[in-house]
């Protein structure tokens, strides 16, 4: 023996070498896999949304087959450019019968404020607008990671990442839509909440708030929150300054979560400015209606479907994700997860019309993906990435496509 140890070489640098793409993978960082996925992700979609664009006719925002950046700005986008260029009207449009007629107080001002700095310095709209977004998307991809990771182990936070960026609606964090932003400010705050860091939730909810609407139900997820705590404080301490902090924070997403509507008020100089430009873009189903909370998926029930479909479906959707909250796959994603599952699903079943839409409108139920990354069956894993896929295309062709006058926006 020489008396020189040799530091054993790792069973896949000896099978595959030290470059292999799968002992590379293994040796990146988890943030360096997450750019990856990422980025693997992003490229896909686009080879997607490119394919439909060659068979995209002329509509009313870009002429037939348009290049990527020019179709990536269609439908919501375009009012998100008004609001940057000229800002939200003090005068409520009206149609002809006299109903508040679509207009832009129904989009949150961040991402075109955002979106208006990178305009500033040259960058064109369209080019700016989804690298916003991009960029917006690749920080919730991270911070998800590290949200996933306070409940599962490594390979498991990792697929759920891969879930996060395959879904279904994913394309939208490649458009020119507020959502990727929306996706990065839950993800914080709830990695937040988990790490019960509350005093940082204040800046994340004042600018989430003005992003995408959410922080009403986030209020909600504080107050169900202050409850376990207090319920459970003799197995884990809830001391009288954190009940104090907890209370406020919530009371604060609940101002804030209100603030547009009051601002819509105080600028067209109409208390039901907000919720009437949002009851607009419903009239064309249902006609103008007034909002009544808990009444929307039965109203959207039957005009879809009729009677007595109409209020059975909304009611066995109720009772299947309630079974799915119960189950112990969501159950490993802690408590805290679970009540922003609940509160968001109650505020978009008390408040939101279903149409085509609703996909995108569901997408805050993100964390559930750590749910179905929690089996490890490689059939399981690249069954749902090719399910996943393949519901991505149903969805460009249903909802991004436009056909006519198209009944089915995104």
């Amino acid at each position: 023996m020489s008396g020189i140890e040799v530091e054993p070489r790792r069973p896949d640098a000896v099978r595959y070498g030290r470059w292999a793409p799968r002992v590379r993978w293994r040796l990146l960082p988890w943030w360096g896999r997450v750019i990856v996925v990422y980025a693997a992700s992003r490229l896909l979609t686009t080879v997607f949304v490119m394919l439909l664009a060659r068979e995209q006719g002329a509509n009313p925002w870009t002429g037939a087959q348009p290049g990527y950046f020019e179709y990536a700005n269609i439908w919501d986008s375009r009012w998100y450019q008004v609001i940057a260029a000229v800002g939200y009207p003090t005068e409520l449009p009206s149609t002809d019968d006299g109903h508040v007629a679509e207009n832009a107080w129904a989009f949150l001002p961040v991402f075109p404020g955002v979106v208006r700095l990178f305009t500033a310095v040259g960058v064109p709209w369209d080019v700016a607008a989804v690298l916003v977004a991009l960029s917006a998307g690749l920080g919730a991809a991270l911070v998800f990671h590290r949200l996933m990771s306070r409940f599962l182990e490594p390979d498991q936070a990792m697929f759920a990442v891969v879930l996060f960026c395959v879904a279904p609606v994913a394309p939208i964090m490649q458009f020119g839509y507020a959502e990727s932003l929306g996706f990065l400010w839950l993800a914080i705050a709830l990695l937040l909440l988990v790490d019960r860091r509350y005093g940082w939730l204040v800046p994340v909810l004042a600018v989430w708030a003005f992003t995408r609407p959410g922080a009403l139900a986030f209020a909600l997820t504080l107050g169900l929150h202050w409850i376990v705590r207090w319920a459970t404080r003799r197995r884990d301490p809830f001391p009288v300054r954190e009940r104090i902090v907890v209370a406020s924070v919530a009371a604060f997403a609940g101002v804030v979560g209100l603030a547009w509507p009051g601002i819509a008020w105080a600028a067209t100089g109409s208390l039901t400015a907000y919720t009437d430009t949002e009851l607009a873009w419903r009239s064309a189903y249902i006609g103008y209606v007034e909002l009544v909370p808990l009444t929307p998926w039965f109203q959207s029930g039957e005009w879809w479907l009729g009677q007595p479909m109409g209020t059975v479906v909304p009611i066995a959707l109720v009772i299947a994700f309630g079974l799915a909250i119960a189950s112990p796959w969501v159950q490993r994603l802690g408590v805290d997860i679970r009540l922003w599952l609940v509160s968001y699903a109650l505020y978009v079943f008390a408040v939101f019309f279903p149409q085509s839409s609703t996909f995108r409108i569901l997408a805050p139920l993100f964390p559930m993906a750590g749910a179905l990354a929690v089996p490890r069956s490689p059939w399981w894993r690249g069954g749902l990435v090719l399910l996943f896929l393949a519901l991505q295309v149903g969805w460009l062709l249903i909802a991004w496509g436009i056909d006519g006058r198209d009944w089915t926006p995104p």
